[in-house]
């Protein structure tokens, strides 16, 4: 770029995402003239995703606004709660998501997954195609133009990757209507109409059952039950204190 210089000032949470080199409370840019505001953002490392309200000079503009020499630019990060255009909010996890999908599941959150990868191109696709917002770590994929919606996940740990999305975006959660195995919603089922899959000691045990109606998978309270609805009640916490 050769054009007019700007300066730019990140917010705190944005400056993991600049270049070695670059001071997220100042740095400067030089443009070429016609490339918008959001593009220059991006060209710094930081995903729109990530970016709520911008400011020239203290005013608000849109990603759209072509800076001019001598600008100085805010960056803030984005809103929470995050508002999503469209309903019901719906998610797509990548590959590396997996346990952070089957959680957001066991809360009854339509999340789709799949541990093999299809690849960036067909991710952000599938993303536009039924408007879910993609969750990833991989901070290139959330510059991909198709992409509907996104979010970058910013712990490694599965649960504080959980109370992350929740309090961004809180969705509505039904815990236990959700197959954790393929993202089906769970009907009741009957002992008699299951009792052919169950092993012995199952059988005599456990008398409330439910079934995936897409994958046909059978579920019931173990022994596992208890650490699962601890994990549900600290997420309704989460989502409790957010909506507050």
């Amino acid at each position: 770029m050769n054009g007019p210089e700007i300066s730019l000032s990140f917010a705190p949470a944005l400056h993991l995402f600049l270049p070695a080199g670059r001071s997220g409370d100042h740095t400067r840019a030089v443009t070429d003239g016609a490339a918008s505001l959001g593009h220059v953002v991006e060209s710094l490392g930081v995903p729109l995703t990530e970016v709520g309200e911008l400011q020239v000079d203290g005013e608000p503009v849109a990603p759209a606004h072509v800076p001019h020499a001598g600008e100085s630019v805010t960056v803030g990060a984005v809103a929470r709660p995050q508002t999503v255009p469209g309903a019901p909010l719906r998610f797509l996890l990548d590959v590396h998501l997996g346990t952070l999908a089957r959680r957001m599941r066991l809360l009854g959150i339509d999340a789709a997954y799949t541990a093999k990868d299809p690849g960036d191109a067909a991710l952000a696709a599938r993303s536009a195609a039924e408007r879910r917002v993609l969750l990833t770590r991989d901070r290139g994929l959330l510059h991909r133009r198709e992409l509907w919606a996104g979010a970058y996940v910013y712990s490694d740990r599965p649960d504080d990757q959980l109370t992350d999305i929740l309090g961004r975006f809180v969705p509505e959660a039904a815990p236990w209507t959700r197959c954790t195995a393929c993202n089906g919603p769970l009907t009741d089922a009957g002992k008699d109409t299951v009792v052919e899959r169950l092993h012995h000691g199952t059988r005599r045990t456990y008398g409330i059952f439910a079934r995936c109606t897409e994958c046909d998978r059978v579920y019931w309270r173990g022994a596992h039950h208890a650490r699962l609805q601890a994990l549900v009640e600290r997420a309704q916490g989460t989502l409790a204190a957010a909506r507050s």
